[in-house]
């Protein structure tokens, strides 16, 4: 029997990529990269980080110490690893990963160096990898452990992943491959700017079997206020496994942010839960500290780690968008 683990689940490291020439951040290279190792460092703090670099020594170069860190090489388009890395499972107690496949968020951006990645790493994970022939990226889903999956329709049915397949077909796949037993599905919530059709992990994110973060937003000028509202208001028909409704915990908006004139897509909803520790994205923001103090109240026995994430959103992703993790046996 299949079951798709939970992020707040023991892990047993996180593997990231780090920026290269080629990347998104070639126009600001040596300030991502500043970002990235204060970014694995503290990962290092809690749990090994595996880091995936073009050229392992230029990357380890950046390093004094590299306790907790393992480098290897291989070529990527970029950084993303929540959505070209593999989806970990369990089954008869063997954690297993599985490889679908990544197009780049509906064929937007160049993605085959991306799609190989996990293919090309599956000596460095301890486990057996399987290919999956179908489109789905980590930031996409979101799972309680328990065989609920949090997911967004604008994403998961969206053409520009897998054809005109119908909902019910898509959820028979999830259910398959990923051994669910039930599909949340939230029809409203998005953030201005973000370029991967609204996926999850920068909407609501479960934090426990019984518990949800969201991303909440109380000013009615805001043109994020009723779709957020709405999304809510879906967030709140929900039910546990046992049909009790779940634990909603509102996180603040992030105020305005613009690069080159556009909006930005920044969240607290895309953080990183480690084995001891929450890392939560910060932006020079005003609901910093709110949105920190939200964290050490919800996550009393964990260390909650800022990172500040005011680069990495200029690519309009964040902490959790660069990160994966992978599980123990």
């Amino acid at each position: 029997m299949r079951r798709l683990l939970a992020e707040f689940e023991k892990q047993s490291f996180i593997q990231i990529v780090f920026p290269h020439e080629n990347s998104d951040w070639s126009a600001y290279l040596d300030e991502a990269s500043e970002t990235f190792v204060h970014l694995i460092l503290a990962i290092s703090r809690f749990e090994p980080c595996l880091v995936v670099c073009d050229d392992v020594n230029r990357v380890r170069d950046y390093f004094s110490n590299c306790y907790n860190l393992t480098f290897v090489q291989c070529n990527t388009d970029d950084t993303w690893a929540r959505d070209s890395s593999g989806i970990s499972i369990i089954e008869d107690d063997e954690v297993k990963i599985l490889n679908f496949n990544f197009n780049g968020w509906g064929n937007k951006f160049e993605a085959k160096l991306d799609n190989a990645m996990t293919a090309s790493l599956a000596s460095h994970y301890a486990t057996n990898v399987y290919p999956v022939d179908f489109v789905l990226e980590g930031g996409a889903i979101e799972s309680d452990g328990a065989g609920a999956l949090l997911s967004t329709s604008e994403c998961l049915l969206n053409f520009n992943r897998n054809g005109y397949v119908l909902k019910q077909e898509i959820e028979d796949i999830l259910k398959k491959e990923l051994g669910i037993e039930r599909v949340l599905w939230l029809h409203h919530g998005y953030l201005r700017g973000d370029d991967t059709d609204s996926h999850i992990d920068t909407l609501a994110r479960f934090i426990n079997e019984k518990s949800i973060m969201y991303v909440s937003c109380d000013d009615r000028s805001d043109e994020h206020f009723d779709a957020l509202l709405k999304m809510k208001e879906e967030l709140q028909q929900f039910t546990c496994k046992n049909g009790d409704a779940y634990n909603l915990i509102p996180l603040p908006m992030v105020e305005a942010k613009y690069y080159k004139k556009k909006r930005l897509p920044a969240t607290y909803a895309n953080f990183l839960m480690l084995n001891d520790a929450v890392l939560v994205p910060t932006y020079d923001d005003i609901n910093d500290e709110k949105a920190i103090n939200i964290f050490k109240k919800s996550f009393p026995t964990r260390n909650i780690v800022p990172i500040d994430c005011s680069v990495l959103i200029r690519q309009h992703g964040s902490l959790h968008c660069v990160t994966m993790q992978f599980y123990k046996n």
